[in-house]
């Protein structure tokens, strides 16, 4: 019997899903020699030995079975814990679910909140995540534009502006990616003050708070609105531990347990040894420790990045207090735009950042910088920058 060649088709909504623009230019340069790569996301640190050895431990005591879906109970207690020690906020264990990163935590919290005719608003420029996570919701999308003159922080009044009776969620990202910005108390708890006013739901994506200089302080959103908060947050940044995909989310019991019944459908259970490593993470201050030399090694990167970059020609970066970024914007009289100014520097260079228009439209203009990477990497890249820029 012969059988005719069958044709194949995609779920529609795949095709709404757009390529990153970041994982693309990567390709590129990945085809290059002597390239040095300033563009990606992730810490260049070892997570902290201490959390290596407790999943090690937790393998040899048989932790290699299924968990309850929202995660094992005593690892929820210990992120209980921190935030009323770090910030005096009390959570329920049950408002917890432990997700695969802050990146299933924002994915539950699309699906379980937004539908067809409801509308978030998301930063522009924000990380790539959010869009596309909307997309697939079939929510509409409002872009709500971040200022340089603003310091990158949402507009109280400009949030108030765009809100309808189709407004659903905003989305905030502090400290930004890929801004380097940082929220103020008076902004947080202004937003806070709408988000209870109109009865709508904030998702807080906070996984670079433990990254903040020059005596910045990090305002958790479930301080200012703990019923409207969904608060997703990551120990791929704060611990190196970007693949163990490790994260959680604290939201509303009436929103959680709509989590959990997703979550428990999309991946059942975060795996079972990750979850015991990560109560050391959060308990052993040898954990800590590690994390204090982080961040004071990032401050040392920042500071050399901004000495760079300031003298250079045609460009001029934006000062961060938070995150591992430099938001760089190009001189408009170079007639560059992101995407041109970012492929001439590989070209010309071999250094890769990436362009602002990967964040949204309101990141033209602009190129993000990393400094997640090694000193003397760093010098010769910023090095070869300035002789590239300097013969334009």
């Amino acid at each position: 019997m012969k059988y005719r060649k069958r044709k194949y088709f995609l779920a529609g909504r795949i095709n709404l899903i757009q390529r990153s623009k970041i994982r693309e230019l990567f390709e590129k340069a990945s085809k290059m020699k002597d390239v040095i790569s300033l563009g990606i996301g992730e810490p260049d640190f070892e997570t902290p030995t201490v959390i290596k050895e407790a999943a090690k431990r937790a393998l040899d005591e048989g932790y290699t079975h299924y968990t309850p879906n929202a995660g094992i109970p005593e690892f929820r207690e210990a992120i209980a814990e921190y935030y009323h020690e770090s910030y005096s906020v009390n959570v329920d264990p049950s408002n917890i679910i432990v997700t695969a990163g802050a990146y299933e935590a924002t994915y539950l919290a699309f699906q379980s909140l937004l539908e067809a005719g409801d509308d978030v608003i998301i930063p522009d420029p924000a990380f790539v995540c959010y869009v596309e996570d909307a997309k697939i919701a079939e929510a509409g999308i409002l872009r709500i534009p971040l200022r340089e003159e603003n310091k990158f922080r949402i507009d109280p009044d400009e949030l108030v502006e765009m809100i309808t009776k189709r407004t659903r969620m905003l989305v905030m990202n502090y400290p930004n990616n890929p801004t380097g910005a940082i929220l103020d108390k008076k902004s947080a708890r202004a937003i806070g003050e709408i988000a209870e006013d109109y009865n709508i739901y904030i998702l807080s994506d906070e996984p670079y708070e433990h990254f903040l200089y020059e005596g910045a302080k990090h305002y958790p959103m479930i301080k200012y609105a703990p019923d409207n908060t969904i608060l997703a947050n990551s120990f791929s940044k704060t611990f190196a531990m970007t693949g163990w995909r490790l994260g959680f989310t604290i939201a509303p019991v009436q929103v959680i347990r709509d989590m959990i019944k997703l979550h428990a459908y999309v991946i059942g259970n975060v795996t079972s040894f990750v979850q015991i490593a990560g109560i050391t993470a959060l308990r052993d201050k040898r954990s800590w420790e590690a994390v204090r030399k982080m961040r004071e090694t990032y401050d040392e990167r920042r500071r050399l990045v901004i000495k760079y970059l300031s003298k250079m020609p045609h460009i001029t970066p934006f000062r961060p207090k938070g995150a591992f970024y430099i938001w760089v914007k190009i001189d408009p009289d170079l007639g560059m735009s992101s995407e041109d100014f970012a492929e001439w520097l590989l070209e010309a260079a071999r250094v890769v950042v990436i362009p602002g228009t990967a964040f949204g439209k309101h990141g033209e203009g602009w190129v993000r910088i990393s400094y997640a990477t090694k000193k003397e990497q760093l010098t010769e890249a910023l090095e070869r920058m300035h002789a590239a820029l300097s013969k334009i």
